[in-house]
């Protein structure tokens, strides 16, 4: 069972997927897969590197996320360049780690930005993870420190809420406590193994 898990920033995406991972499924998490593909001494670094200069590097050579975030998210345009870079490599990565899981297996593909790339239709179930946009807001801003403006635009910079909710075969709200949201993720991951 392949399955696909989504949601907008902020949404508590991450919490499912350790969640998932916790009732036994084989989590492959796009995120962690984005930093090892442009990690120190990659090709995939050095392709950033080429493409945006190298202002985009610490001073320890790593990619300075930040900065790259600063740009990217400011120029939808510099955004699809760097994910050109980086959305090849991690699906091939994704694909060699669900190789390695067993034929009965819940392999759940973590990845932020399934709407956006167009994915939902290789995956036999997708979750969205959905809170509302204001609240995705006041997460980033309390939570993360950022500014209300940043926050906002990285809202924007992805699929809407409907966007999301249209590929959904489960959708998991995650306004409540995270009893509530443990207790939902349960009920979805044993229709997922039914």
């Amino acid at each position: 069972m392949r399955v696909g898990l989504t949601g907008g920033v902020a949404s508590g995406k991450s919490t499912v997927s350790a969640i998932l991972d916790e009732l036994g499924a084989v989590v492959i998490d796009a995120d962690v897969l984005a930093r090892e593909v442009v990690a120190r001494g990659t090709d995939g670094l050095r392709e950033v590197v080429a493409a945006f200069g190298p202002d985009v590097l610490t001073d320890d050579g790593e990619l300075d996320r930040p900065a790259m975030g600063t740009i990217v998210f400011a120029d939808p345009e510099k955004r699809r360049v760097l994910e050109a870079i980086i959305h090849p490599r991690v699906r091939a990565r994704g694909a060699e780690i669900e190789a390695t899981a067993g034929p009965d297996s819940v392999v759940v593909h973590d990845i932020p930005l399934l709407a956006e790339t167009g994915q939902a239709e290789a995956f036999d179930a997708v979750i969205v993870v959905d809170v509302p946009t204001d609240l995705q807001v006041e997460r980033m801003v309390e939570l993360r420190g950022m500014t209300r403006e940043d926050a906002e635009a990285r809202v924007a910079a992805q699929a809407s809420r409907e966007e999301r909710l249209a590929i959904a075969t489960h959708v998991i709200d995650n306004t409540g406590t995270l009893e509530d949201l443990r207790r939902r993720v349960t009920e979805v991951y044993r229709e997922l193994r039914g």
